[in-house]
């Protein structure tokens, strides 16, 4: 059974201001589900909290590249330096965001020690990038692109190892069924399961044949990255792009079990809740229940890890 570290990325380098004069409260995310006592219920160890730079895009236009590029790139370096150690060790870390941004750390420390595959259940594929045609900015809503070479160099190419993931090595879930960047990733070839066809196939069925498919000899592991807008806002409102359609708690909970108890899953991320849009607290108590139920023994065995 491994160790499982419980590290802070309260980083919201990677969103667009709600309003102007102020900042995404997405920072918040970690705090909200300790208040929840999340590393109790985890049985974790402590593993702290990597601060992010000051939020500042200064005068920063559209056409400008990505804002806050200088302090994401600062960020992620210490960010993989934190999780990469965790690796090495042998331990489990479950790093909570964050803005999606902070999903490149553990792209980058992973690249640092092999090759890793990426599980993403998100809603959106986080793939707008300058060859696709969306306007580059946010890097929240790119840091998938930038994970594969898609990107400005100084965020892409960190220490010379981009692109930090295969386009092979990639598993997309949770993408809403008129999503547009679904022909891309075919053209691609990054496999994608859209909400629809998870609830076709079964959540437990698509996430069994996904970490089969990723427990394979050319990889080294894989790592598991969790955005909680993959929920409908039905029970997921906190969120800064809240669209209907998502999957709702049962189903990611299928999805969860399965890939965070493999033996190759070396590490998990929880991204973009907001706890300044969840003012009764009652979606951040899901998300910390199902990022607990993730772990949890299955009922006649004992644990994975």
């Amino acid at each position: 059974m491994r160790t499982r570290v419980v590290l802070d990325a309260p980083s919201n380098l990677g969103l667009r201001p709600p309003a102007p004069g102020t900042v995404p409260g997405c920072h918040k995310l970690a705090g909200a589900l300790r208040d929840r006592r999340i590393v109790q219920r985890l049985g974790a160890s402590e593993g702290g909290v990597v601060l992010p730079p000051r939020y500042d895009r200064g005068d920063w236009k559209e056409g400008d590249g990505v804002f806050n590029a200088d302090a994401i790139g600062s960020y992620t370096r210490t960010l993989a330096d934190r999780i990469e150690g965790h690796v090495r060790a042998g331990e489990f870390p479950v790093v909570l965001g964050g803005d999606c941004s902070i999903q490149l750390g553990a792209a980058l420390a992973l690249r640092r020690i092999g090759r890793y595959g990426l599980a993403a259940i998100d809603g959106s594929a986080d793939f707008r990038h300058l060859g696709n045609g969306g306007g580059i900015g946010a890097a929240g809503g790119e840091e998938l692109a930038i994970s594969t070479g898609r990107g400005q160099a100084d965020l892409a190419d960190i220490e010379g190892l981009g692109p930090y993931l295969r386009d092979e090595d990639i598993r997309l879930f949770g993408m809403r069924d008129d999503d547009e960047d679904r022909a891309e990733m075919a053209a691609l070839k990054i496999s994608n399961a859209t909400v629809g066809e998870i609830r076709e196939w079964g959540p437990d069925a698509v996430a069994r044949a996904v970490v089969q498919s990723l427990e394979i000899p050319v990889l080294d592991g894989f790592w598991v990255h969790l955005d909680a807008d993959v929920l409908d806002p039905s029970v997921m409102p906190a969120v800064d792009s809240p669209d209907d359609g998502g999957l709702f708690p049962g189903e990611l909970a299928s999805l969860l079990h399965p890939l965070v108890g493999s033996p190759r899953c070396v590490g998990l991320n929880v991204t973009i809740y907001d706890p300044d849009l969840d003012p009764d607290g009652t979606a951040g108590t899901l998300l910390t229940d199902l990022v607990v139920g993730a772990f949890a023994e299955p009922e006649g065995g004992a644990e994975s890890r």
